[in-house]
Parts: structure tokens; sequence; C-alpha cells
């Protein structure tokens, strides 16, 4: 085996893990809120981008914006049609009805694009690099490289900004946070927008890895799950390293033991880590 190709392919498959996690991550962690239809919403923001490609004859740059920009209306759509659950901030509801929209994309999704694979061609995943003995391509290099600029674009916007202190301010005091003026309206739109266009950014870099299906939603949802929990809810920094850590552990298991137990391992992993350190990591 060779260790340092191993390495590699853990820190661009762990990148993937954390870029799918950054939108959830958001909104669990600046805004309180739930949202289990993210991978579906992976998965369309997909198929979206591969119809303007293949259909509509765009080059995949274009094809990426029109998947983002759809994607941005949607998070908008999804959040006023939940407004009065979103402002109330119940949850248990809020799962309820996210999982039905899940079910109502993944099922519209069925009945436009079939329930066949299709592959999402990206030019950069065609484009090869050699080091020594290790190589990766153009795509793993966006992958990697943009996943570490949109985590530290949004610490930026969480931490450094007044539209994150006004976010941060909603999601300890949502009523408080009216009493001193601040719109929580627009605020949850922001927050669900920005969520849906960090997914379809996510669907667009790592979608062209792997063929894509319409059932595909259900295995990003959990993988999502995985990495959320072992970073801490709502820890931004704490999702990029669980994602990074837990690639690079998927990617030493797959070629040490068998790729087809790696979810499996993972979900062994979180119970391990989460009864030794049940706060996940705790910087942020």
């Amino acid at each position: 085996m060779n260790v340092a190709q191993q390495l590699v392919n853990g820190l661009v498959i762990g990148s993937g893990f954390a870029c799918v996690a950054l939108g959830w991550t958001i909104l669990l962690g600046a805004a309180r809120l739930v949202n289990f239809a993210h991978g579906q919403m992976y998965m369309l923001a997909a198929f979206i981008c591969w119809f303007a490609l293949t259909r509509w004859g765009l080059d995949f740059t274009a094809a990426a914006v029109v998947a983002v920009l759809a994607m941005g209306v949607l998070g908008i759509l999804m959040q006023s049609a939940m407004s009065q659950l979103v402002v109330s901030q119940n949850l248990t509801s809020l799962m309820i009805v996210t999982l039905g929209f899940g079910y109502m994309i993944q099922g519209a999704a069925g009945l436009g694009f079939g329930g066949s694979p299709h592959a999402l061609a990206s030019p950069a995943d065609k484009v090869q690099y050699q080091i020594g003995g290790i190589w990766f391509t153009g795509q793993d290099l966006i992958i990697v490289t943009v996943t570490l600029a949109l985590y530290a674009g949004v610490w930026l916007l969480l931490n450094r900004t007044r539209q994150g202190a006004m976010v941060r301010a909603i999601a300890e005091d949502p009523k408080l946070a009216q009493i001193f003026g601040i719109n929580t309206w627009l605020v949850y739109v922001a927050v669900f927008m920005l969520e849906a266009v960090l997914v379809a950014i996510a669907a667009v870099l790592v979608a062209p890895k792997t063929p894509i299906l319409t059932s595909m939603g259900f295995e990003e949802v959990i993988m999502t799950f995985v990495v959320v929990v072992l970073g801490g809810v709502g820890n931004v920094g704490g999702a990029l390293v669980a994602g990074l850590a837990l690639g690079i552990f998927t990617a030493f298991f797959g070629a040490l033991v068998s790729p087809a137990y790696t979810t499996a391992a993972s979900f062994a992993v979180l119970l391990a880590f989460l009864t030794l350190r049940p706060e996940g990591f705790s910087f942020r």
C-alpha cells in the first residue's frame, strides 16, 4: 500500500465530506435549525448541473453557476414555506417537514431524470498530476482548495462581520434579537439561501468524482451527519477537522479492509469518539 497516496486520497475524500457538511453546520450552529433535505438538495444540484451541461450545451462553469443560482432560489422558497416553524424554532415539525421536502425532491428528480446513473463530467477531472509515486487530478486539487477557502470565508463571515453577529444573536435568542431591531425573517432567509448555495457548490465539486443517482442523497446525509456530530454541532472549524480526519480514515480503511464497510466503520468511530469526547472538537 502506498501510504502517501492513501493520505492524499483521504484529504480529497475528507475535503468532499467537509464541503458537503458546511451548509448544514451553518444551519445548525448559526441558526439552531435542521434540514433533513440536505442530501437531496446535494443530489438535485448535481442533476441541475448535469442537465445544463448535457441538455443546454453549457460549459461546466456556466452549468455550475446555473445549479448554484437554482439552489439559492430553492433555499429561499423552502424557508418561505417554513417561515412560521423557523421563527418559532419548532424543531420537531421542522425535522418532519424537511424530511418531506427531501422525499418530494427525490421523487421529482426520479421522474425528471430517471433512475439510471449519470456522469457529471468535469474537464478538471481529466487533468492528472503526478509527483513521485503520488497522483491526483485537477478536480481533486479544486475540491481541497475551494473547501479550505469556503471554510475560511464562512468563519470570517460569522465571526468578523456585522451580519455574522446578527446571525449569532438570533441563534442565541430570536425574540431578544427582534427587540433590538434585527429582522429575524430576513436573516433566516439569508441563512437558508447560504446553506443551499454551499450545498450546490459542494455538488458541482464532489459529484464529478462518482456516478450521480437520484437515490444518492441519503448517503450524503449520513456522512454529513457524522461530520457535523464529530466536529461538534455548529462548530465550523470542528467540521473541517472532522471531515478531513474521516476522509483519511475512510481511505486507509478502504485500502486495508474493504470500501463496502466504510460507513459502518465511520459510525463505529463516531460512537467511540463521542464516548470519550461528547462535545466534539471544542475550538471554533
